[in-house]
């Protein structure tokens, strides 16, 4: 029984590893690694990052410095990854993430990002009436409070820091970064104490 056909798409991308690989540009297992690395990232090591920051203040100025090195620190490769930036929200200022061209998005740190964050409602609504957006996330944003619309790029992409919630003094990092959700890494959810 011969094989089904190949999709088209499938086939070009075939040619195209090829072609690098006969180059010398890039490898098949290079390609392999690469996936396996993308594969295996999680908003867990957005979380870890965040919840580091809230109890380690030297790491705090890392992450605000050069978030690539941050994130190298704590076992995220970023070779090729566009600049990372992180927004730190404060009492007067959330921030929230949209990519208005796309899905541009930190996958090393959140992994895939989820089906809303690409879709067209999200990211034209987001910039035009976030408070009413995050409202209907289950978010609710003081009126006192800015908030701030950041959008991701192809060039930069962000992150952000939320606020530690009350409640959570003397936590150690692993329980910190349970509270950290995807959601939260990109301003529509807010890190809660259980």
């Amino acid at each position: 029984m011969a094989a089904p056909p190949r999709p088209e798409s499938i086939a070009l991308l075939d040619k195209l590893v090829a072609a690098l690989s006969a180059k010398g540009i890039v490898t098949e297992a290079q390609i392999a690694a690469r996936q396996a690395i993308t594969d295996k990232a999680s908003p867990e090591i957005g979380a870890r990052m965040v919840a580091r920051a809230w109890t380690d203040p030297d790491y705090f100025d890392l992450l605000l410095r050069d978030g690539h090195a941050a994130a190298e620190e704590m076992g995220a490769t970023m070779a090729g990854a566009p600049p990372l930036g992180v927004l730190v929200n404060t009492p007067t200022r959330h921030h929230l993430v949209v990519c208005t061209l796309c899905s541009c998005y930190p996958r090393a740190l959140l992994g895939y990002p989820p089906h809303w964050y690409k879709s067209f409602a999200y990211r034209s609504r987001a910039v035009r009436e976030p408070r009413a957006v995050l409202a209907e996330w289950g978010t609710s944003i003081p009126d006192s409070v800015e908030i701030r619309v950041v959008d991701s790029t192809a060039d930069f992409r962000w992150m952000v820091l939320p606020l530690r919630p009350a409640g959570t003094e003397g936590w150690d990092a692993p329980r910190l970064a349970g509270l950290v959700t995807r959601d939260a890494l990109v301003g529509v959810a807010l890190p809660k104490a259980a």
